[in-house]
């Protein structure tokens, strides 16, 4: 009889286990049960997720999910640039200035990380570092966006007065495919 209880006891408990109901599709029919963990490989890349976020607006977000790629692929220069980018956004000019130049460091013909370190240079108020980086990049890409940052950077560079504080806060980025910056004038009254 004891015999009897322990082997129902036990069809019953392996009937009661949440693998054997999923390898028998009891979950996968049934619309509320919770969907399981994706496991590495079986989500959606965290880089183009960012990529995402951050043209939708969502900086704060989308650095979150560069992170995430950065754990799941290493700091690849991708990842640095699309991390850039995002703190770029978000006002974080410093932590993106030491992102790209890590960036450059590692691929000195990097056009991207060359115009996007202009960008931030010359938001920063070094206006040489910044006009050298733009001529370094167009050396290499003579892209329209490209020639427009270095003339923005010529022309500052030519009307610095010593001495003199210049508002520049006037200036904004726009974002271009393949993470190149883009510095707008602000329009003359």
């Amino acid at each position: 009889m004891r015999v009897a209880f322990v082997l129902i006891a036990a069809l019953a408990l392996t009937g009661c286990n949440p693998s054997a109901l999923v390898e028998r599709g009891a979950h996968r029919d049934d619309p509320l049960a919770a969907p399981g963990h994706a496991r590495r490989g079986d989500g959606i890349d965290p880089l183009i997720v960012g990529d995402r976020l951050l043209d939708a607006g969502e900086a704060e977000l989308a650095l979150a999910s560069y992170v995430r790629a950065a754990n799941d692929i290493g700091l690849t220069p991708e990842v640095r640039l699309s991390m850039a980018a995002a703190n770029i956004r978000l006002g974080r000019l410093h932590q993106a200035e030491d992102l790209l130049r890590s960036v450059i460091d590692e691929d000195p013909q990097n056009v991207a990380a060359m115009n996007d370190l202009g960008v931030v240079l010359l938001e920063l108020g070094d206006l040489g570092q910044a006009h050298r980086h733009f001529r370094a990049a167009f050396a290499l890409q003579p892209t329209p966006e490209i020639r427009e940052n270095l003339r923005i950077s010529s022309a500052k560079l030519e009307n610095r007065t010593y001495g003199d504080e210049q508002n520049d806060s006037a200036f904004t980025l726009t974002r271009h495919a393949g993470g190149v910056y883009t510095l707008n004038a602000p329009r003359q009254p």
